[in-house]
């Protein structure tokens, strides 16, 4: 089975969760989606349209 990479993207926000002590499901949550989702999007396999934009502001992130 092919191990999934995050996305540059993906890896940005895992970086900056790091940063801010904050878990990927802490994200989900205040998205308003399911942590399997947001997993989703960090690895590509969804685009995430609807939550990038949310996603940069949270973290305060400029990718």
């Amino acid at each position: 089975m092919k191990k999934r990479k995050l996305t540059p993207f993906g890896l940005r926000v895992k970086n900056r969760l790091a940063d801010l002590n904050m878990s990927q499901k802490d994200l989900a949550e205040k998205l308003g989606t399911s942590g399997a989702y947001l997993s989703m999007i960090l690895y590509g396999v969804r685009s995430g349209n609807m939550y990038i934009e949310d996603i940069k502001q949270i973290l305060d992130i400029d990718y």
